[in-house]
């Protein structure tokens, strides 16, 4: 009897340390994601940014590209979209240095040149000009997405595809594939991981969304994001989707045709990110703050553009944040995706800036907590479209957030 008190004494603190130990890490677990802070603008810390290579590799270049931002963890680079705008490249990301002055940034090294990852699959949606939508980096496989520039029948449904990793392998390409129901005009641009303490509440482990495009009626009049299971690529017909946030052309954002912070004809949104810890879905592009105009650069007072079609200069580059226990309620058919609105929206510049204020994308790393933004057409040295990588960092996470298994599938959902 003796022996089985010891014994049960030295269980009971072995399960004290035990548990002890654990606690920062259950407390993330236990906590309830809905009351995360949500970001601020003075929470984006600016650390500095990295030049891209200028020159012709593989089968593009730099020049004019930026877009469709994707992070790859296991070689702590970034995919990035080039001047043909259905290749892409893998650049090592170099020491990030905070300067105004370009000389005194570093300059990224390639490491895969451009390649079409879809195999020329992409082509297929559509038969007018077909570009890349986004990339993401997800269970140690690349997903793109494609849209076609001018739908004017709307009749574009297939979207996404995966490949490896490696460029140069060939034949291993699986897509096109239909998301959602709704058409591809909402859902074949940037695309995101959510976070692992996320992904129960809203349903699924990753977020696509699309906003902006020309013939705008069959996208979205504002950000929209759909939660989506990369997994079912080729499995599920359509790809089962959750939306959370959308703007259909009878609930706009905001009126398109007039001068307003939300959204206007002229609005980009290039990039969408989740960070861990924080409640905060953050879109990333530019707005035009000045009088809404349809005409030439010339007929609207435009310097920055001289085409024919939506001005509203002068531009800024902005984030829209919402707040995802809004679109947990949407998930639970409290509210209608088109019901939400941003809980803040802030402008923000670079320290090279320019006045076209045109956006590439933007990805978040979350084990090193690092958010990429990519700033296109700098003059570089007289190149006058060459993209930047900037690089912030976020305070006030929750540290007890655990980090987001990217390759984690939630069943049931």
């Amino acid at each position: 009897m003796r022996r089985f008190a010891q014994s049960l004494r030295i269980l009971a603190v072995s399960v004290v340390f035990l548990v002890s130990g654990l606690l920062p890490y259950l407390g993330g677990a236990l906590a309830q994601p809905t009351t995360y802070p949500l970001i601020q603008k003075a929470d984006l810390i600016y650390q500095g940014a990295f030049r891209l290579p200028s020159g012709i590799f593989g089968g593009s270049t730099f020049y004019y590209g930026g877009t469709g931002c994707a992070y790859n963890p296991t070689n702590n680079s970034l995919f990035l979209v080039g001047q043909n705008e259905y290749m892409v490249a893998e650049v090592n990301i170099p020491q990030i240095v905070n300067s105004a002055q370009l000389r005194q940034l570093a300059t990224a090294s390639v490491r895969q040149p451009f390649t079409d990852a879809s195999e020329g699959k992409m082509a297929t949606v559509d038969t007018s000009t077909v570009k890349v939508g986004g990339f993401m980096v997800f269970g140690g496989q690349l997903y793109g997405t494609a849209y076609s520039y001018y739908d004017a029948d709307g009749t574009q449904m297939l979207s996404h595809y995966r490949s490896s990793l490696d460029l140069a392998v060939k034949g291993d390409v699986q897509g096109m594939y239909q998301v959602g129901r709704l058409g591809a005009g909402f859902v074949s641009g940037y695309m995101t991981a959510i976070p692992f303490e996320w992904q129960s509440i809203l349903g699924g482990p990753a977020l696509t969304g699309q906003c902006c495009i020309p013939i705008i009626s069959r996208t979205s009049f504002g950000p929209a994001t759909f939660v989506f299971d990369p997994n079912d690529l080729g499995v599920k017909n359509p790809v089962p989707v959750i939306p959370l946030i959308y703007y259909p052309q009878s609930h706009p954002l905001a009126q398109a045709d007039t001068t307003n912070p939300y959204f206007n004809l002229a609005t980009e949104i290039r990039g969408i990110v989740f960070p861990q810890g924080t409640r905060s879905v953050l879109f990333f592009g530019r707005q035009g703050i000045g009088p809404y105009c349809y005409g030439t650069g010339q007929d609207c007072h435009d310097p920055t553009d001289g085409a024919k079609g939506t001005h509203s200069y002068p531009y800024v580059y902005q984030v829209w944040s919402y707040d995802a226990s809004d679109l947990f309620k949407v998930k639970n058919g409290q509210l209608q995706p088109w019901d939400i609105r941003p809980y803040a929206i802030w402008d923000f510049d670079f320290p090279i800036s320019t006045e076209n204020k045109h956006i590439g994308g933007a990805v978040y790393d979350p084990q090193t907590e690092r958010l990429f933004v990519s700033q296109q057409c700098v003059d570089w040295f007289g190149l006058d479209c060459m993209p930047l990588i900037h690089v912030f960092t976020i305070q006030n996470l929750t540290s007890a957030s655990l980090p987001t298994p990217t390759n984690l599938r939630v069943v049931p959902y």
